[in-house]
């Protein structure tokens, strides 16, 4: 909850993600340690402590982009990027 964290359905664990508002452009990096989002329509489910960084916790969900990033890469250097118009961050 109070770490850089986030549950995806697929990503392997331990895989660094870029999640980006759209709306704001402001973007987090989060580790995968778990799975979910369980809710249809989400595509990832981000830890309090990337919610409050990316400012939605009022929201309580955001359009985001996704980047996945190489081992310990806090770099912008996408290895695949994967873009979801209607996708929802919690």
């Amino acid at each position: 909850m109070r770490k850089m964290t986030a549950a995806h359905r697929t990503l392997p664990f331990g895989i660094n993600v870029r999640v980006t508002d759209l709306s704001s452009n402001r973007s987090v990096i989060v580790r995968i340690n778990d799975r979910g989002p369980f809710k249809r329509g989400r595509i990832i489910d981000l830890s309090l402590a990337a919610a409050q960084k990316l400012g939605i916790v009022q929201k309580g969900s955001a359009t985001v982009k996704l980047e996945l990033l190489t081992q310990g890469d806090s770099a912008r250097r996408p290895d695949v990027e994967l873009s979801y118009g209607d996708s929802r961050a919690r």
